[in-house]
């Protein structure tokens, strides 16, 4: 009996993608393997810990664009972040804080390359987030203390005034 070679072998069975039938779209201003690095932690790590539980697909693109839109307004008025009403994981990314608690979560879970890729495009983010927020005076009196910089700023007052 012959041998059927291993090329007619796979074309009889076609390989799962996990992304489903088409691929994830590229996050702005990261590479398309950075881009696929977010996209497999998004995925792996599904809301199966509470801690992550905000960590879900298309969080991180959708933290960064929240981000990128909260430093957006030209001018050097200060700028207050302004705490989310509902705490569902729509509602949620109306705190910009909550948007820069995502990005952090993704980089802590990035491989290296991709966690440097990332941390470069937020840098400048970051800066501009320090220079056009007001730092909190009581931050070191208040109940919770966090170990995040973005909450010990003002917040509480409407973004736009």
């Amino acid at each position: 009996m012959p041998r059927r070679r291993p090329r007619a072998l796979r074309a009889g069975r076609p390989l799962p993608h996990p992304w489903g039938p088409t691929p994830p779209s590229r996050i702005h201003g990261l590479s398309t393997g950075a881009s696929l690095a977010v996209h497999r932690v998004e995925r792996l790590s599904g809301s199966s810990s509470p801690r992550h539980a905000f960590l879900h697909p298309g969080a991180t693109d959708r933290a960064l664009r929240r981000y990128r839109e909260f430093l957006r307004p030209p001018g050097r008025r200060p700028l207050y972040p302004r705490e989310s009403h509902c705490s569902c994981s729509g509602c949620s990314f109306d705190d910009v804080r909550h948007a820069r608690d995502v990005l952090a979560e993704t980089l802590e879970r990035l491989p290296r390359r991709a966690r440097a890729e990332l941390g470069r495009l937020l840098r400048p983010l970051d800066e501009e987030f320090a220079r056009r927020t007001l730092p909190d005076p009581f931050a070191h009196r208040r109940q919770w203390r966090t170990e995040f910089w973005w909450y010990r700023r003002l917040a509480d007052r409407s973004e736009w005034g």
